[in-house]
C-alpha cells in the first residue's frame, strides 16, 4: 500500500480527534451559576381597554376610575365619560348610515317635492289676498246726508 494514498484519511481522523479533545474540555470546565436577575412588575389597571355598560348615570357616579373611563348605556344612545377627579361628560350618540347613490338620490327628490308643496302653498295663500274686498259699510257709522239748502 501506498502511504500517500491513506493522508487524507489520516488527516480526516486527526481532525475529529481534535475536535472530541475540544468537545471534552468544554465538559471538563466548570458551569458557572447564572447571573441574579431582578425584575420589577409594574401592574396597570386592567380595565383600560374594557367597554363598560351603565343603566344610568347614578351608576357612574358609584364606579370608581383610575383614568378617564367611557360608561356606554345599553341601548347605545348615550357615553359618559368619567375621569379620575370625578368629571362626568354626557355625551348623545346616533348611528351613521352609510347612504348610497340611490338613497342620495331619493333625498334630493324628497327635498324638492317639500319645496315645491311649499310653493303651492304659498301660491294658494296669496291668491286669496289678491281677491278683491267687496265694499261693506260699517253698520256702526252713520251716514250724515248734506244739504244745498243754507240754514236761516
Amino acid at each position: 500500500m501506498n502511504p500517500y494514498f491513506n493522508q487524507p484519511t489520516i488527516d480526516r481522523i486527526n481532525a475529529q480527534i481534535n475536535e472530541l479533545e475540544k468537545m471534552r474540555n468544554q465538559m471538563q470546565q466548570p458551569i458557572q451559576p447564572p447571573t441574579n436577575l431582578t425584575q420589577n412588575f409594574q401592574l396597570a389597571p386592567a380595565n383600560r381597554d374594557v367597554i363598560k355598560y351603565a343603566d344610568s348615570i347614578n351608576e357612574v357616579e358609584r364606579d370608581m376610575v383610575m383614568g378617564d373611563t367611557p360608561y356606554f348605556a345599553k341601548d347605545m344612545s348615550v357615553v359618559w365619560i368619567k375621569n379620575t377627579k370625578g368629571e362626568i361628560k354626557t355625551y348623545e350618540l346616533t348611528e351613521i348610515i352609510p347612504k348610497d347613490d340611490k338613497d342620495i338620490k331619493i333625498e334630493l327628490l324628497m327635498a324638492q317635492i317639500e319645496e315645491l308643496k311649499k310653493g303651492m302653498m304659498k301660491h294658494e295663500s296669496n291668491a286669496n289676498v289678491d281677491e278683491p274686498i267687496k265694499n261693506e259699510e260699517s253698520t256702526d257709522v252713520q251716514s250724515i246726508s248734506k244739504s244745498t239748502k243754507k240754514s236761516k
